[in-house]
């Protein structure tokens, strides 16, 4: 739920419109969204596909997929497009206010019907909404992760694959929090397997020892097709993290100072390894980002070319980073994770 891949609905034109509305509707049936619930969801996805065609010339991406580790407890609903932007997007969220002459209810509509809410935009540089709905009401919001903390993903699979080959998960240790981002070679089933597989053994010997997690993860592969991977350990209390990776995982530091890369070893986790591997530990500042990435990106991003996304959700900054820089050859996993302390 969670840690699953995003489903990708391509916008082109209104022909598209109801089959995205008949497939989440019955992603939310299925999941136990009450009936008022499903009600907002389909609002939800009307305003936001009509915009898409309204307000670019190309028409755009709905990005969707369950929140929720043990159960399913929302929905999140991403739009992203590249079209000319907003330069006042506060003005465009009030009700009754529209550029195109339509009824204006669009922004304003989808802010009202949402638990959680988003949205950047860059005047020529299109824009990212982002919506959640939960199952219960947002007064019963699920806490997955301290407040000190915000870890979201955007991982979309290869065009005309049902599985991603890449993966992730977290989980916190002691007063940390543990973070594993996977490629399993190739794509498709069998890269989802090696990925789920390291997946299954990161959950199985997590430890404070990131080296040795991987090893762990390198032996109980063995007879997948194998995987790059990275395990990254945050101490939020500590303003620092420890993060070992094999592999071309990127992985970035994002902080007032400027950026700094997270290094990997050569190698590939079920088939070969170097000998000796370190833990690095880094400064992980109040403010900071962490962003790692499989080579689905294009790793020449540079987020100081965009301003102000740093306070926004970590789905909204993935989703940019996704929107610009995808190399849509591969499978796509985008992680960025906040201090907040």
């Amino acid at each position: 739920m969670e840690f699953n891949a995003h489903q990708l609905f391509p916008v082109a034109d209104r022909s598209y419109f109801n089959i995205i509305k008949r497939e989440i509707q019955k992603l939310a049936e299925e999941n136990g969204f009450s009936e008022n619930k499903r009600g907002k969801i389909d609002i939800i996805i009307s305003e936001l596909t009509s915009n898409l065609i309204k307000h670019t010339t190309q028409g755009g991406e709905i990005l969707v997929k369950l929140t929720g580790k043990d159960k399913v407890t929302g929905i999140e609903i991403i739009a992203v497009d590249n079209g000319p932007g907003m330069a006042d997007p506060q003005r465009m969220m009030e009700d009754g206010f529209s550029t195109v002459g339509s009824k204006g209810e669009g922004l304003g509509a989808i802010k009202r019907l949402s638990d959680d809410f988003d949205l950047y935009s860059l005047p020529g540089n299109g824009t990212i909404i982002l919506s959640r709905v939960y199952i219960n009401d947002k007064s019963k919001k699920p806490k997955s992760e301290p407040e000190s903390i915000q870890v979201r993903a955007v991982m979309v699979a290869k065009s005309g694959e049902t599985y991603s080959g890449d993966g992730w998960y977290i989980l916190p240790y002691q007063n940390k929090w543990a973070i594993v981002t996977l490629d399993g070679l190739g794509h498709g089933q069998h890269a989802h397997e090696a990925a789920s597989e390291a997946i299954q053994s990161f959950t199985e010997n997590l430890s404070d020892d990131p080296v040795m997690v991987l090893k762990h993860i390198h032996e109980d592969i063995r007879k997948t097709r194998g995987a790059v991977g990275a395990i990254t350990l945050m101490h939020p209390k500590e303003n620092s993290l420890t993060f070992c990776g094999i592999g071309n995982i990127a992985g970035k530091i994002v902080s007032i100072d400027g950026s700094k890369n997270l290094l990997s070893y050569n190698g590939t986790l079920g088939h070969n390894i170097p000998n000796t591997i370190n833990n690095h530990i880094h400064p992980w500042s109040e403010g900071s980002l962490l962003i790692l990435h499989s080579d689905g990106l294009k790793s020449k991003w540079d987020i100081s070319k965009y301003p102000l996304l740093k306070r926004h959700d970590a789905s909204i900054i993935a989703a940019v980073l996704y929107k610009d820089h995808t190399r849509r050859t591969d499978d796509v996993l985008v992680i960025v994770g906040k201090n907040n302390k």
